[in-house]
């Protein structure tokens, strides 16, 4: 089980890695780039919310429907669940405790400027 928190520890996780956070990547889509994390993998089921439930707050953008949480009073963004919720978590490796991401530098690019909604988004308002 690996621990993540936000920078007030007034959020904790509990979360099951499906990676090494050696796998960490980045990705360039427009948010992503914007905020500068690195990310790591977690699958559907694998991340809890031990402490702080109430002190999080969710960001949706574009077809809202991935769902980026941040700790409502530090500003750290923990972890976004994907938008196809089968394909689980992106977890901040910087939130990780012990997790330094220039350890993992260079690490590899996502490539989300050019990403492509599956069909499960057609929907959204």
């Amino acid at each position: 089980m690996t621990k993540v928190t936000c920078h007030c520890r007034a959020v904790e996780l509990a979360v099951t890695l499906a990676e090494p956070v050696s796998n960490a990547r980045r990705c360039n889509c427009d948010f992503c780039a914007k905020r500068g994390a690195a990310v790591v993998f977690a699958n559907q089921g694998d991340v809890d919310v031990i402490k702080g439930a109430n002190d999080l707050s969710l960001y949706l953008w574009g077809t809202r429907q991935t769902q980026h949480y941040f700790c409502r009073h530090c500003g750290i963004f923990t972890h976004h669940q994907h938008a196809n919720p089968a394909d689980g978590y992106a977890i901040n490796l910087a939130a990780i405790d012990g997790a330094h991401p220039q350890d993992h530098d260079p690490m590899p690019w996502l490539d989300g400027i050019n990403y492509v909604p599956d069909d499960y988004t057609k929907d959204t308002p």
